[in-house]
């Protein structure tokens, strides 16, 4: 058995320590992580290794060498660019010659038993054997679901929470075939999971999959660089350390120099010829480098120092990282999460704050206080993007100096010279963060198109016309004292959730690209946007119809931006119509729970007062809306969709209506009463948008008031669905009372249950694995239980909050209660 052990990777996360130095060269506890690699393949008998090496590939082949020291044979096959994983492994064929092979990563940090793993490959006769493990947050790793022997069913790379349904991954360990290369093109890109596997899975192919037991971490953000360093010296993962033991949990290396009166804390590690002053204090889950030196009266406190670090007396160091031959000077104090690359300065007295950045060679000057990175590196924040946008408290999480970072970063995934589209609500926030957005995207050559104050429907269509993508600045919805930051693509839909990892990277890299003085962007102030938008609602409609059909509404623009849009809309319907609250207040850019029930009675009691047909209240940006009937009654967002779609069948004809997993399946019914078809996406709005963009589609919405219709400017369009509406209420003998009475009753009830981010994968695996004899569908958001009498519950991780979400639909009430008891019972006894 050979093993090709991967080491070609730039390791951009963990930059600035990979900026000069290649990921599996990082120390971990004085020895390299590939290192740890290697010898756990001479542990197993494996000596005989292949290198794939292409970023920085000459230290690495320095550093190890023909493999000599270690007792091993290794070669190393390069890569002029990169190829992928598997095409790494197919550039290795030649080395390989024709033998099994196990492929592992250089850059985890692991002690799976490779044994075990190579006995289940050679009892299944498999191709492909997967070594797998679990995690509590599985989504940054490709998800792996086995049958019940064991074999692979499916893949799934980098889910989103909706797409977890195991927390079993894949550590990038395979135990393979030689024949497995004649499945791989040379010389192209091609990955394993992504593209290999997928295939081999479609032509029935013996792919298994082994789930170990022992320790595995990807080494891909400072953090797990850190967890790699202490779960070593704590003996959490079986590694042959370097050294000799001092003390129990002090290991030290060969010509280490240690005064007497330094206080050492176990565990730690101290490398070889490294020098600790007088009364330094080492404290627990420190490593010290080879070559460095602590100087006198400092402290290291959970620190990692590189090779050759000098830490000058008096300075203090707390869960900091320091590359090779940096200086950290006398007083010098380095906060939690601060990353120093190699042979930088910090000067005396210097305060670097938590989670600053220090990129290579930079110098920090005497009694500097620095808290934001030095020259474009990590900012080390979990999670950038929340449930849609990048949102948070005004002026606390969401900072002028944030809202220019991000808009910099963003125009750095786009082109200088192109165009973006930018509007915010009436709230001063959420204008005053507008400014430093357009002033940020025109320093980074591109081009703004500002709506100012506008409802979001407007500048999604702006954008679809005008330009490649689109920023919206609002207050959340609930929350007046937060606000969000959404981002649109070039349809104007709500960016991808690649999109947003993409633009994450960036932001975490804080590698802005700025303009040269000639290319600063223009700011333009396009009028009639407001003309267009409302022409593009009403240019098809029959508005003689409308006029003619007497109906009367009351609309409620809910002190928003929505209201002038209402009035032109209104305008050109001839429509009988009372609008209220129209007028734009800044001092109530959104609204509570409880004012939004009380804004809910008054529309009703204005609905019975004027004998109108019907009530309309749209959010203050023009996202949703909600429906009162002619009795003054508020209309349940989970009836209403149920009514838009029967309308929309019975206009439309055959067509599809595209709804969330969490609609009523009643739906269905309704829709095939009139030839159309319910065509089911995930819960997010970027997917109700993609598959609103088919060309049947006659209807979709998201089942919270949220509404796409033929001709509307974009997702989510509330002014264009009450434009629809009305002009279907205008053709239906029926009011809107009598509408729903003609539809069958739904069940459908949700609830949401507490749960750490931790055991999210675990919650997942613990339902796929209990369905019993239920069908499972993991083919959208979550996992969707179908009970044998079709009663159905959705189990889906909240993407943003630490809670799972469960819907549940059966014939009656009573049983959607029992199937929604049920499957919360099991989803609350794995959080405990």
């Amino acid at each position: 058995m050979k093993a090709v052990v991967m080491a070609g990777g730039e390791g951009t996360r963990l930059r600035p320590l990979t900026s000069s130095l290649p990921k599996p060269l990082l120390p971990v506890a004085d020895r390299p992580v590939m290192e740890h690699v290697l010898r756990l393949l001479g542990r197993h008998g494996i000596d005989d290794v292949v290198v794939t090496v292409q970023f920085l590939a000459t230290l690495v082949e320095n550093h190890f060498g023909d493999g000599t020291d270690l007792g091993m044979r290794i070669t190393y096959a390069h890569e002029d660019q990169p190829l992928g994983t598997a095409g790494s492994v197919r550039n290795a064929a030649d080395a390989l010659a024709g033998e099994p092979f196990v492929v592992i990563s250089g850059d985890a940090l692991t002690d799976i038993d490779l044994g075990a793993a190579i006995r289940s490959h050679q009892d299944n006769d498999a191709l492909v054997t997967v070594v797998l493990t679990r995690v509590p947050d599985p989504l940054e790793f490709g998800i792996t679901v086995l049958d019940e022997q064991g074999r692979v069913e499916r893949f799934l790379e980098k889910p989103t929470w909706g797409q977890v349904f195991t927390d079993t991954v894949n550590t990038g360990i395979y135990i393979m075939r030689p024949d497995i290369l004649d499945h791989v093109a040379p010389d192209t890109a091609v990955d394993w999971s992504g593209d290999v596997f997928p295939r081999l899975l479609a032509e029935g192919l013996p792919l298994y999959g082994y789930v170990a037991d022992g320790y595995w971490e990807d080494i891909g953000s400072h953090d797990s660089y850190l967890k790699a360093q202490t779960d070593v010296l704590d003996g959490t993962v079986r590694t042959d350390p370097a050294g000799f033991a001092l003390a129990p949990g002090i290991l030290v290396g060969e010509g280490a120099e240690i005064h007497p009166d330094a206080v050492l804390t176990p565990p730690l590690h101290i490398g070889a010829y490294a020098r600790i002053g007088e009364k330094a204090e080492i404290r627990g889950h420190s490593v010290v480098g080879r070559g460095a030196v602590v100087g006198a009266h400092s402290l290291l406190d959970a620190a990692v120092l590189h090779d050759n670090v000098y830490v000058g007396p008096g300075a203090a160091l707390h869960a900091a990282v320091v590359g090779r031959g940096s200086d950290i000077m006398r007083g010098a104090r380095l906060e939690p999460g601060v990353v120093v690359g190699d042979d930088c300065t910090i000067g005396e007295h210097a305060i670097i704050a938590s989670g600053v950045r220090i990129y290579p060679s930079k110098t920090v000057e005497d009694a500097a206080c620095v808290n934001t990175s030095v020259v474009r590196e990590t900012r080390g924040q979990a999670q950038l993007f929340g449930r849609r946008g990048v949102e948070g408290i005004l002026n606390v999480d969401i900072t002028p100096e944030l809202a220019v970072r991000l808009a910099a970063a963003y125009a750095t995934t786009i082109k200088k010279g192109d165009v973006v589209a930018l509007a915010a609500d009436h709230s001063r926030g959420a204008r005053a963060l507008a400014h430093g957005v357009a002033a940020a995207l025109q320093a980074a050559a591109v081009h703004v198109r500002d709506l100012e104050t506008a409802p979001l429907p407007v500048l999604r269509q702006q954008t679809r016309l005008a330009a490649v993508g689109g920023i919206y600045v609002r207050t959340v919805p609930g929350e007046p004292d937060s606000v969000e930051i959404l981002f649109l693509d070039q349809h104007g839909a709500d960016v991808t959730e690649a999109a947003k990892r993409r633009l994450d990277r960036v932001y975490a890299r804080q590698e802005y690209r700025r303009a040269f003085p000639g290319e600063i962007g223009t700011v333009t102030h396009p009028a009639g946007v407001l003309d267009t938008y409302a022409d593009s609602l009403t240019e098809h409609l029959d508005r003689r119809r409308i006029a003619a059909s007497g109906l009367r509404v009351v609309v409620d623009a809910a002190h928003g931006t929505t209201g002038r849009v209402l009035t032109e809309l209104i305008g050109r319907l001839s429509l009988d119509a009372l609008l209220t609250d129209a007028g734009p207040d800044e001092t109530r850019p959104t609204e509570t729970d409880g004012e939004r029930a009380d804004a809910l009675a008054r529309l009703g009691a204005t609905v019975r007062a004027a004998g109108a047909d019907l009530g309309v209240r749209l959010d203050p940006v023009g996202e949703r809306l909600v429906l009162v009937d002619d009795r003054g009654e508020p209309v349940d967002d989970g009836r209403a969709v149920l009514i838009h779609a029967s309308l929309a069948a019975r206009h439309h004809g055959r067509g599809r209506i595209v709804l969330p997993v969490t609609v009523s399946r009643t739906a269905e019914t309704l829709a095939a009463r009139h030839g159309a078809r319910v065509h089911r996406v995930g819960t997010s709005p970027a997917a109700l948008a993609e598959a609103a963009a088919a060309p049947d589609m006659i209807l979709a919405g998201d089942g919270h008031g949220g509404y796409i219709v033929p001709g509307g400017a974009a997702p989510l369009d509330a002014p264009a669905a009450f434009v629809h509406l009305v002009a279907h209420l205008a053709q239906s003998p029926h009011r809107l009372s009598e509408l729903d009475a003609g539809i069958p009753q739904d069940h459908v009830l949700q609830r949401e249950i507490a749960t750490p981010w931790s055991v999210k994968g675990a919650v997942m695996r613990t339902m796929a694995e209990s369905k019993g004899d239920h069908v499972l569908d993991t083919t959208l958001d979550g996992l969707r239980i179908v009970e044998p009498d079709g009663s159905w519950a959705l189990v889906v991780p909240d993407a943003a909050q630490a809670v799972t979400r469960i819907w549940a639909e059966g014939a009656t009430r009573a049983d959607s209660q029992a199937v929604l008891d049920k499957w919360s019972a099991r989803v609350a006894g794995v959080t405990g």
